[in-house]
């Protein structure tokens, strides 16, 4: 379901928004009469992703683990629309699938610096533009595994454990305003980040899910949607589940 005109006047920043779940998020926001600011590693697939879109859409070259990026990706982004309303931080990766003894650092700085650092540096940068119109909806995306866990993704697991944090510490920051700053936790959502993982760690994640299925990334941007338009006055600092059940708390 869509609700026609529920962002028109919007505008958006999706970051990690060239494909998944992102790509779904920004697809509503438009067709709801928004506009999105891609934000994606990729340039490349940014552009294409926003052509897909349409006019309201528009691509942009960001790496989110760097600060000075974020920065420069919000001036080129108020300069194209003026404004941002809305920050959804979609970026993310897995990194491996090992044991915590047998985890590479390097890798388990990469993790933290996109996933953490990067959603960090997004909510640093921009929630002083949506102070000068005192309005903003900010929508973490974190993880079931933030709250629960997975075994073999310690890094993956901690960093969206801190997204939780970090969303309910500047929620209450930001309560006397007219900003609200939400999470997600999805439990596995079939998308390209499937093939970061090993074929055992995507069996075991079935596996918890009551439901018996992956979600869907229309599924996830539902949720998200709502809670980054206008109808989300009231929830601030709070984590919703799209888990098929498998959220126990």
């Amino acid at each position: 379901m869509q609700f026609a005109g529920r962002f028109k006047g919007r505008v958006a920043v999706v970051t990690g928004g060239a494909s998944g779940i992102g790509f779904a998020i920004s697809e509503r926001i438009v067709a709801e009469g928004g506009s999105v600011a891609i934000w994606d590693v990729d340039a490349g697939a940014g552009s294409k992703a926003a052509g897909k879109i349409g006019a309201q859409a528009f691509g942009v070259a960001v790496d989110v683990a760097r600060e000075e990026s974020v920065t420069a990706a919000v001036a080129e982004t108020v300069k194209k629309f003026g404004r941002i309303d809305v920050l959804v931080t979609s970026a993310a990766i897995t990194g491996p699938n090992a044991t915590t003894w047998d985890y590479p650092s390097d890798k388990w700085r990469q993790v933290i610096d996109i996933n953490v650092n990067g959603v960090f540096y997004c909510c640093r940068t921009i929630v002083p533009v949506m102070q000068k119109n005192d309005y903003g909806r900010i929508v973490n995306i974190a993880s079931i595994a933030g709250k629960e866990g997975n075994p073999n993704a310690s890094a993956y697991s901690t960093s969206k454990a801190a997204v939780i944090g970090l969303t309910k510490s500047l929620g209450k920051e930001l309560a006397k305003s007219r900003i609200t700053v939400n999470c997600v936790t999805p439990a596995a959502v079939k998308t390209p980040i499937f093939d970061q993982m090993t074929q055992a760690h995507i069996d075991f994640m079935l596996s918890k899910i009551p439901m018996g299925r992956f979600g869907e990334v229309d599924e996830v941007a539902s949720l998200v949607t709502f809670l980054a338009s206008e109808e989300c006055s009231f929830s601030t600092g709070a984590v919703f589940d799209v888990s098929g059940g498998r959220a126990t708390y």
